[in-house]
């Protein structure tokens, strides 16, 4: 078998990445599928603050690429292509890019999840220069500054309450006349002072400015929803508080998921439901995602698979 490999890692970013390091340490020569977004959610992160080891901050992207080069050191084999199809029904593993199939006999998922987007030309166009999905990633950026959280659900609460702690005004838009999240999380979110609110409101544009081929956001046009009037609000930050996505598609009805699509893994550990393939990062973790816990787990998935492997074939 010409594409058979001992370890294949599905996905990319800190968690696949990681895995690949371990792994290909271990001499398990793993081959990693990056598909069209290598890097993952980092490579359209402008500047990462918090990823120990680096006291200056780094490029999101400039991070990967670290990564990526230290995994190749080590004979990982990283591919830009994506998986279309997955059979874990069978032994080795089949894992089909496009037309072309490849054998495993592990495998590493670790095809993270995707930030939901409102889908305006102007949010992509100010991603990384004003507009984050991630307050926790962030937030640090925007001492002293105003900005303003898209949503009405917990995600949205959590984002605004911790804006508040770098943000000196922080204004949730949303497009009903109230809040879906919980209880607790309204209340907490009402009784902060830094907090104001927008209801019945969506956005409709994002406004910027670019200086010295520096873009940046200095306002938002929003439109109420009953009265259809446009007004504008000065805004230093966008945050989409609306949720994430796990990348998981393909393998539904194969690998077991939570109720919003999360790979379910074994307590404390990478272990899916099928034996020999783990899960990594961002698509097992609707709760930290962060670029240290991804590869933290992108560590744990590439010791289970290496001890897997070890017992099966000694």
């Amino acid at each position: 078998m010409t594409n058979h490999h001992k370890v294949i890692i599905i996905g990319t970013g800190p968690a696949g990445l990681t895995a690949a390091l371990y792994t290909g340490r271990a001499n398990l020569q793993p081959l990693v599928f990056e598909g069209i977004q290598p890097g993952g959610q980092l490579t359209i992160t402008t500047e990462v603050e918090n990823f120990p080891g680096f006291p200056d901050g780094v490029l999101g992207p400039e991070l990967m690429d670290l990564f990526r080069k230290q995994a190749e050191r080590f004979n990982a084999k990283t591919i830009f292509q994506d998986v279309t199809k997955v059979d874990f029904s069978k032994k080795p593993f089949h894992i089909y890019s496009n037309d072309e199939k490849y054998t495993a006999d592990g495998v590493i998922v670790a095809t993270g999840a995707s930030a939901k987007w409102l889908g305006l030309n102007s949010e992509k166009e100010y991603t990384g220069f004003g507009v984050s999905a991630c307050a926790t990633c962030d937030a640090f950026f925007f001492k002293g500054l105003e900005v303003v959280v898209i949503g009405g659900g917990d995600t949205a609460m959590e984002e605004a309450n911790f804006l508040t702690k770098f943000a000196s005004k922080v204004t949730i838009i949303h497009r009903r006349d109230k809040f879906r999240a919980s209880k607790i999380m309204v209340d907490r979110t009402m009784k902060n002072p830094k907090m104001s609110f927008m209801l019945d409101s969506e956005v409709v544009e994002i406004l910027g400015k670019s200086e010295n081929g520096r873009k940046s956001v200095i306002g938002v046009k929003v439109k109420n929803v009953k009265n259809g009037s446009v007004s504008t609000l000065r805004t230093d930050g966008f945050f989409v508080g609306i949720g994430h996505q796990p990348n998981t598609k393909i393998f539904e009805g194969q690998l077991d998921l939570d109720a919003n699509g999360y790979i379910m893994t074994k307590p404390g550990r990478t272990a899916t439901n099928i034996p020999g393939v783990f899960a990594a990062g961002d698509v097992a973790d609707s709760v930290y995602r962060q670029a240290i816990t991804a590869a933290g787990t992108g560590c744990m998935a590439a010791i289970e698979v290496e001890r897997y492997l070890e017992a099966q074939h000694g």
